[in-house]
């Protein structure tokens, strides 16, 4: 590949020039070889929240008597748990050889978390064990130790599979990249309420956009639609979440 030439900026007026830091530089190198070396593909759909968002929100005295906050992250981690068992593929990494796949047996879910010195991925273990307000403290935490430059390599080790949110931001939509080895991530942007259709009536309903960046090589265009299918309905009827 090309390099990319050198200019002099300073030739067009005054520069700054500021260095990364050690995550920033990191980052650059494993998200450059990871585009380099995976072909991804990025599937789009909405799940309807409005009554997980009412439960969300009653939950929330129980959860300050913990000293936790339960935010919409927490449900999402435990919903791409419950997903990803049904859809092995999910939870895998493909050899170097390109020969076989490793599934594996255990489900360890990266949460990209937003620090002044960039972006960090602290791993939340055995998801799929683990109870709501649990999760809930345990993301409080990791997010914690992560903007004061606290985690250690452990905390960062061991992904199965990413979440990226951007829902305290805004935004309607982006393409995530993959956390490599990892073969899938889970881009969310803001909920909205949105008209939608009941077959009778236009309904004003709570919808979260979600954006499913996979490894084309391991994760087909119909194994996509049909976990965010499942995603979609594991978010918008909560009783599947204990199933």
């Amino acid at each position: 590949i090309p390099a990319m030439p050198e200019i002099d900026f300073s030739k067009f007026g005054p520069v700054e020039i500021k260095p990364l830091s050690r995550i920033q530089k990191k980052a650059a190198v494993n998200l450059h070889r990871g585009w380099l070396n995976l072909p991804i593909v990025t599937h789009h759909d909405e799940a309807d929240i409005t009554e997980l968002e009412y439960f969300r929100k009653s939950l929330k005295d129980e959860a300050a008597k913990q000293g936790v906050k339960v935010t919409p992250l927490v449900f999402l981690l435990k919903a791409c748990a419950v997903a990803i068992r049904k859809h092995s593929n999910f939870n895998s990494s493909l050899t170097v050889d390109k020969e076989n796949l490793v599934l594996k047996k255990y489900l360890h879910i990266g949460v990209a978390v937003d620090t002044p010195d960039g972006l960090v991925v602290p791993v939340i273990r055995d998801v799929e064990q683990k109870g709501l307000l649990e999760l809930a403290k345990e993301l409080g935490e990791v997010s914690e130790k992560a903007r004061a430059k606290k985690l250690k390599t452990n905390d960062i080790q061991g992904g199965c599979f990413s979440i990226s949110s951007l829902g305290g931001i805004g935004g309607t939509a982006f393409t995530p990249l993959v956390n490599a080895p990892e073969v899938a991530i889970l881009g969310v942007t803001r909920s909205r309420m949105m008209p939608v259709w009941n077959g009778k009536e236009f309904l004003p309903r709570l919808m979260l956009p979600m954006d499913l960046t996979y490894d084309h090589r391991v994760i087909d265009g119909a194994q996509a639609a049909r976990f965010m299918v499942d995603l979609c309905e594991i978010l918008s009827d909560m009783r599947r979440m204990s199933l």
